[in-house]
């Protein structure tokens, strides 16, 4: 691509993956492309200003108490049918907005790490209101039928076999590239975790298990049981990142703070270093989100994935404890008795760090940047194969 590029990112608030990952593709363009323009915009913040916020406390609401509804219709919808062509039909944008950001910033190619924002973007191009070049950035280890659509030029994916999923909708293979998912960059550096414990005042010598997941109430009460459990015979430095979930981190200091357990408990609200509270610890206990367990894998942090939720984060947790890079725990219970075994267990956590090595794959996001940089030259051959896609969806 040549000229004056820019680069118009449309994410998401449902969760923080897509943005993690927008953020990503924006410091690789600083690094990377520095004459390369980007502008990130949140799609469902834009398209409703006013129920934005609401709409997100539902979802979360929803996700949290009702998983096996939002699993249901998850599985109902994962591959091309009639519910996945219904939902799909479902226009829950003001095209009006859609079109006056496009007009506004003028972008030579549009990137989604949002499947609302990718579907949006179909329906301006297959309604013939724009021919911007579109690349969709899908942020898990999984397939779904929501981020396919017919006018969409390139589909970045994390590994081979999501690339094999994705041939099953007659995309052809070379509008298909395999480069990870992106992370910062901090997330891809080599640390001292020694040097780091220490900056961090913590024990040099001592096992250390990070905690993250609280920033939705997603994981808290259940470590009660192995703080003041007996078979914890060596105390352990236990790092809890509640986000930006107060209520989360209060409860958790009244219940862990101020030397009531014997192990070494460090309570924090949202933090910009995570990635040295991750190279430092020696096991994450998380929720198997995409972001999150690439950003783990690429710094060689084995993982233990704590109840994920039915849908992606179940598929993401079944895809890693496939690699040997995670143990996963279903319940309460089993999160207890599978974190004694592993915490005793230090060839294990060697096989999982190990294993995550083998399986990382750093490069995510100047991967990610250099296959949107490519995408115009793809996207001036794409009528014909867009137009069988979009018979084969049905649409």
């Amino acid at each position: 691509m040549t000229g004056n590029e820019k680069v118009l990112i449309l994410t998401g608030s449902l969760g923080d993956g897509h943005n993690k990952a927008a953020q990503a593709i924006v410091e690789a363009a600083r690094f990377y492309r520095p004459g390369v323009e980007v502008k990130v915009v949140d799609y469902l913040e834009w398209t409703h200003p006013h129920l934005h916020s609401v709409g997100v406390y539902c979802y979360m609401q929803w996700v949290k108490n009702l998983p096996s509804v939002y699993g249901y219709l998850y599985r109902k919808t994962r591959d091309d049918n009639t519910l996945s062509h219904w939902f799909k039909r479902m226009r829950s944008f003001s095209e009006g907005r859609m079109l006056e950001l496009l007009r506004e910033y003028e972008p030579t190619v549009v990137v989604s790490t949002f499947p609302g924002a990718a579907a949006a973007m179909s329906y301006l191009k297959r309604n013939g209101l724009t021919s911007v070049p579109t690349v969709t950035v899908m942020t898990d280890y999984t397939d779904h039928s929501y981020w396919i659509h017919p006018c969409t030029d390139r589909y970045l994916v994390a590994t081979e076999h999501v690339k094999r999923a994705l041939l099953r909708y007659h995309i052809p293979e070379d509008r298909i590239a395999v480069t990870g998912i992106p992370i910062r960059l901090p997330f891809t550096q080599t640390y001292d975790r020694v040097q780091l414990r220490h900056k961090h005042r913590l024990d040099p010598a001592m096992p250390t298990v990070l905690v993250m997941g609280g920033g939705h109430g997603l994981i808290g009460k259940q470590f009660k049981s192995v703080l003041q459990s007996e078979d914890l015979i060596a105390p352990v430095q236990f790092i809890f990142v509640c986000g930006r979930n107060g209520k989360l981190k209060q409860k958790l200091e009244e219940e862990f703070g101020g030397g009531k357990t014997r192990h070494q408990v460090v309570i924090t609200g949202f933090v910009e270093h995570i990635h040295e509270l991750m190279a430092l610890s020696d096991l994450i206990v998380t929720k198997p989100g995409g972001l999150t367990v690439s950003e783990a894998l690429a710094l060689e942090l084995p993982m233990m994935l704590y109840k994920p939720i039915p849908g992606q984060e179940q598929e993401n947790a079944a895809y890693l404890v496939a690699l040997g890079a995670a143990l996963e725990a279903k319940n309460a219970a089993e999160l207890k008795s599978r974190l004694l075994e592993v915490i005793a267990d230090r060839a294990l956590l060697h096989e999982l760090k190990k294993n995550a090595r083998s399986n990382q794959l750093k490069e995510g996001a100047a991967r990610t940047l250099s296959a949107i940089m490519e995408t115009r030259h793809l996207h001036e051959a794409a009528p014909e194969w867009a137009t069988a896609a979009a018979e084969f969806a049905g649409a």
